[in-house]
């Protein structure tokens, strides 16, 4: 699991099969879908405890990236402070949108994965 570049979401994250060959979700074998459910469910947990975001969203979209991956997007009802930084869901309870304009400092990027590995099992 890696923190997304873009968080824009507080806590946002990737999870990428290992497998190469794996281009998408029903690409996955069965010991693949155990691993990935349980590493959501650690991954859900962390982000949780670290950040306490209301509702989380789930995307294996391969859109521009043809390979087997997930999105966790944590959402938040209201804003949220991290680092002196305010981040607001400003579509919570609707699709979450990114915003490729948003820019997340290296700083802060090492804040967010700093704090979800002090709960990762």
């Amino acid at each position: 699991m890696g923190v997304h570049s873009n968080q824009g979401y507080l806590g946002r994250c990737v999870l990428w099969c290992k497998r190469e060959d794996a281009n998408e979700l029903t690409d996955a074998t069965t010991t693949e879908q155990t691993e990935l459910f349980m590493i959501l469910q650690e991954a859900r947990q962390a982000l949780a405890k670290a950040f306490a975001p209301d509702w989380f969203n789930y995307s294996f979209l391969g859109n521009e990236m043809p390979h087997l991956h997930c999105h966790i997007v944590p959402r938040y009802r209201q804003s949220v402070r991290f680092m002196n930084k305010v981040f607001e869901d400003v579509h919570f309870g609707h699709n979450y949108k990114t915003d490729a304009s948003h820019i997340t400092s290296e700083e802060v990027l090492y804040g967010v994965r700093d704090q979800i590995k002090k709960f990762i099992l």
